[in-house]
């Protein structure tokens, strides 16, 4: 099956690291590919030497270039110059999607990607399986063999940064796209990608991930979701916002980024992405923000699902602001600080009866701001929507600030690592059909 991803087969590359510490291609001969196993899907250290005359000298890139395929690399080169196997970079961009039980949506997921307008140069997918057990493999083995572009790699420890990272080591593309099984993305997503990647010098880009909704609850929270008073402005929830941003859906990396700052953080569960790019602007990196870059996402299902999906959110900043000592925005601290102010201030009052008024003041406060915000939405976007957005604002915003305030508990207070609840993700595929990847 053509697809418009073309294959890429593998190339041998070197890096000599005394001389002149340039790349150059090596002609792929006998004793050459023994001895660069793997090299094409991560770094591997070579030590190379030349046995000449009982001397030892230093091989330049040109020397090594010049010994004749097919006469055994490994047997002239016994013992002097080290080199190293680089990965090779054989194309463009390389678009990952990590997945564990998917069997309703990994399919139409792989064919839409290899679908994509391709960028100027070739492109891969690798789809990284976290050892499902509802069909996905199989799913994933037919379609390798209808696709050569397509690569399945499996995901041992079956989380998704874990699945990241093991597909980026594979990766041979400039620029790595991190996309999601459950969303859907406009025909040239990865080819404005790289052009907004361009044109900003960023070392991210991202852009706007629309939520749509089948059912009233889940067009409900896509609502709220474009709402800034739902995750107190960020802009990567702002469909038509173009510029710099803290973070932003998803992701399209240029392949030096994780060579200067490291791989995503395999022990968050969520939030890994905002620590990834926390960590890169630390680091003085850009992140940017595009409507040209388009996707489609469904929301939780249930307002359940929602107050589930903000408490594992909340309670997981808390550990990426330990890791970072910082967090991104002064916004991410709101949630937290207005919860403990609800558990903490009827407690005081019974020492000092006048924290009751203030209290009930804030609970009045965000009582009407929640209501005129709904009334606000709901009158560009119908008004049935009106009764259901409260309660969904609260989800977003309890929710996360009850999580918050546990993680305090949990990483600060106690010391102690996630377990239950906040160890796995709380969406998998028998529950919904869309996932946000963070």
């Amino acid at each position: 099956m053509r697809s418009n991803f073309r294959s890429i087969e593998p190339v041998a590359y070197m890096r000599c690291l005394r001389p002149c510490g340039r790349e150059d291609r090596l002609c792929t001969g006998e004793g050459v590919s023994e001895i660069l196993q793997g090299a094409t899907t991560q770094k591997v250290s070579v030590p190379v030497s030349m046995q000449k005359n009982k001397a030892q000298k230093s091989l330049s890139c040109q020397e090594i270039l010049s010994m004749k395929p097919g006469h055994g690399f490994a047997a002239e080169c016994a013992g002097l110059t080290t080199v190293e196997a680089a990965p090779v970079l054989a194309c463009m961009v390389t678009a990952i999607v990590p997945c564990r039980n998917e069997k309703d949506s990994i399919e139409s997921c792989v064919r839409s990607i290899l679908g994509q307008e391709r960028p100027d140069g070739e492109c891969e997918l690798i789809v990284v399986d976290g050892l499902s057990d509802d069909g996905t493999a199989l799913i994933l083995a037919r379609l390798a063999e209808e696709y050569r572009s397509l690569k399945v790699l499996r995901n041992e420890k079956r989380t998704m940064p874990s699945g990241v990272n093991l597909a980026i080591r594979a990766a041979r593309g400039r620029f790595i796209a991190v996309m999601g099984a459950h969303n859907r993305y406009a025909a040239d997503y990865l080819r404005q990608s790289v052009q907004v990647l361009e044109e900003t010098k960023a070392d991210n880009v991202g852009g706007s991930m629309v939520c749509e909704g089948d059912s009233y609850i889940q067009q409900a929270i896509a609502l709220a979701h474009h709402s800034g008073f739902s995750v107190g402005g960020a802009r990567w929830h702002d469909p038509q916002y173009e510029g710099p941003a803290d973070t932003v859906f998803g992701g399209v990396y240029r392949r030096e980024v994780f060579e200067r700052i490291g791989l995503f953080d395999e022990e968050l569960v969520r939030n890994q992405d905002d620590e990834f790019n926390l960590r890169l602007v630390q680091a003085g990196g850009s992140i940017w923000h595009s409507p040209r870059i388009r996707s489609w996402y469904k929301p939780r299902r249930s307002l359940k699902a929602l107050l589930q999906q903000y408490i594992q959110y909340g309670y997981w900043r808390v550990r990426v602001v330990q890791k970072r000592k910082a967090a991104a925005s002064i916004r991410q601290y709101v949630p937290g600080t207005f919860v403990f102010a609800l558990i903490s201030l009827p407690l005081a009052a019974l020492l000092w009866s006048p924290l009751w008024w203030l209290w009930l003041v804030a609970l009045t406060a965000y009582g009407l701001c929640t209501m005129g915000i709904s009334l606000a939405v709901a009158a560009r976007q119908g008004w049935r929507y009106f009764p259901i957005l409260p309660p969904v604002f609260a989800c977003y915003h309890l929710g996360y600030g009850v999580g918050f305030l546990h993680g305090v508990v949990d990483f600060v207070l106690l010391r102690r690592r996630a377990t239950g609840f906040y160890s796995t993700l709380t969406r998998s595929s028998a529950s919904t059909k869309s996932s946000h990847p963070s």
